[in-house]
């Protein structure tokens, strides 16, 4: 005679097949949920192209905003650099007395790097910069007319300085006015040029901060007209869905199955704008690269990301931000529409 399983041994036996029925249950109920979500797509296709439209145009300019706040930051920062503050002193100065004056300055903390030139190191980076003008070299090194001493004579040695904090010079200005080696040697004809570029840097900067502040306006309030137009996308398949709902309701659909589709089709909405402002963000920025570098805008960062396996990760952030949008609006719209579906 067979053996005849235990009581415990039928128990859990029972609760296997009822925890593989319920998964089963679970998926079957997940594959419906997303099939009549894409059919609900489909039939409300001009409301969910308008949603799908003002979604893609919400995601666009959102990263707008960021590649514009990114490449003007990254400009200015450029200029930065860049810069040099350069400190003029009496032609004739020697290398020893360039140096000591180097030290002093290095032991600022502000100060990056310092390069110093005597009127001879000057003399010769004029030529280098010139060696196109074949008129003007030939004229400095004709032997008759000594224009190399005449240059030199006249040329003041220089000072070059890149500083960490281009706002705050306060240190390197007292340096300058009251070391008595700074005092001594400066060339009191040529001011220090403190202030170069800084009018330009101002304006980027201030560009900058006009493209965040603008972009994150922009957006929110396109965000909303989003939410609003998915709002009222899904409002309208409810009520004309009512019936079908009510119905529902009756045979004992839980609440999951009969939102699920709703969500769906709005995420379905927020998936094809991601890949939609994505691709047409992908394009604008290769179109406008070149254009914008030929103006000294440095584009290298984004560029970096946009031709790197990192755009990968923009896309699905792009999709996962207009899925995260159509949710919102699908379950604000679903919380009030579907407590009293009969009506």
């Amino acid at each position: 005679m067979a053996k005849q399983p235990s009581k415990k041994q039928a128990t859990k036996k029972n609760l296997k097949a009822l925890t593989k029925n319920g998964r089963t249950k679970r998926i079957r109920s997940a594959r419906r949920v997303v099939k009549y979500g894409a059919i609900n797509f489909g039939r409300n296709i001009w409301l969910s192209t308008a949603a799908t439209l003002v979604m893609t145009i919400t995601l666009i300019i959102l990263s707008i905003t960021l590649v514009a706040t990114v490449v003007l930051s990254e400009t200015a920062n450029t200029m930065r650099d860049k810069i040099d503050i350069t400190l003029f002193f009496k032609p004739g100065t020697g290398k020893e007395t360039l140096e000591v004056l180097k030290q002093v300055m290095e032991n600022d903390s502000n100060v990056k790097s310092v390069e110093v030139r005597t009127s001879e190191e000057e003399y010769e980076n004029f030529l280098k910069e010139n060696a196109n003008n074949t008129l003007l070299i030939e004229t400095l090194e004709d032997p008759d007319m000594d224009m190399r001493a005449t240059m030199i004579s006249t040329m003041q040695s220089t000072m070059r300085l890149k500083v960490h904090d281009t706002e705050n010079l306060d240190s390197i200005k007292e340096i300058v006015a009251s070391d008595i080696n700074f005092v001594k040697n400066l060339d009191e004809t040529e001011e220090p040029t403190y202030d170069v570029n800084k009018a330009e840097i101002a304006t980027i900067t201030r560009w900058a901060n006009i493209a965040t502040t603008g972009g994150i306006i922009l957006s929110a309030v396109f965000i909303v007209i989003s939410v609003l137009v998915i709002f009222n996308t899904i409002r309208m398949a409810i009520f004309s869905r009512r019936e079908e709902i009510y119905m529902m309701k009756l045979v004992g659909a839980d609440s999951y199955f009969i939102r699920g589709p709703f969500i769906v089709e709005a995420q379905l909405s927020g998936v094809v704008s991601g890949i939609l402002a994505s691709g047409l963000s992908y394009l604008g920025f290769h179109f406008l690269e070149p254009r914008l570098a030929k103006y000294g805008i440095n584009v290298d960062t984004v560029s970096n990301i946009v031709n790197s396996n990192k755009i990968v990760l923009v896309i699905l952030a792009m999709i996962l931000a207009g899925s995260f949008i159509g949710i919102i609006s699908a379950r604000l719209a679903i919380q009030k529409y579907l407590r009293n579906p009969s009506k």
